[in-house]
């Protein structure tokens, strides 16, 4: 019997509802370095990077329209802590509003938060036990 649940590889795919496909697309592609695996239809997209797995999906309404979300944030892990920075640096050259600059936790982590062009945050976060995972 196990201890435990099965193993897995943790959190790789996000799906986040767009309303601007074309805006959203630009900055995963063109700011963060996904590219498309996938596009079944104009209203879907299935992007990559590294081991991530991104999926974007068009809903009715328009851009920049509020809606209700749960989500507080998607987390992008880093190998070391200075490439938070160079993250920081990259998305603030590309004219990318950072929520918070990078700081150390208390816990030793290393973090910043963004924002993509619909308002969703991501933290780019270095975590020392889970950097080499």
């Amino acid at each position: 019997m196990s201890s435990g649940p099965p193993p897995t590889k943790g959190i790789r795919h996000v799906a986040l509802q767009v309303r601007d496909m074309g805006r959203m697309e630009a900055f995963y592609r063109d700011v963060l370095g996904y590219v498309e695996e996938w596009r079944p239809s104009p209203e879907e997209l299935y992007m990559t990077r590294g081991a991530d797995n991104l999926a974007l999906h068009a809903v009715a309404g328009a851009p920049g329209e509020p809606r209700e979300s749960r989500l507080d944030h998607l987390g992008l892990l880093m190998s070391r802590a200075e490439d938070v920075d160079a993250w920081a640096a990259w998305l603030a050259a590309r004219g990318v509003v950072l929520d918070t600059r990078p700081r150390t936790h208390r816990d030793g982590a290393r973090s910043f938060y963004a924002r993509d062009p619909e308002g969703n945050r991501i933290q780019f976060l270095w975590h020392p036990p889970i950097a080499d995972k």
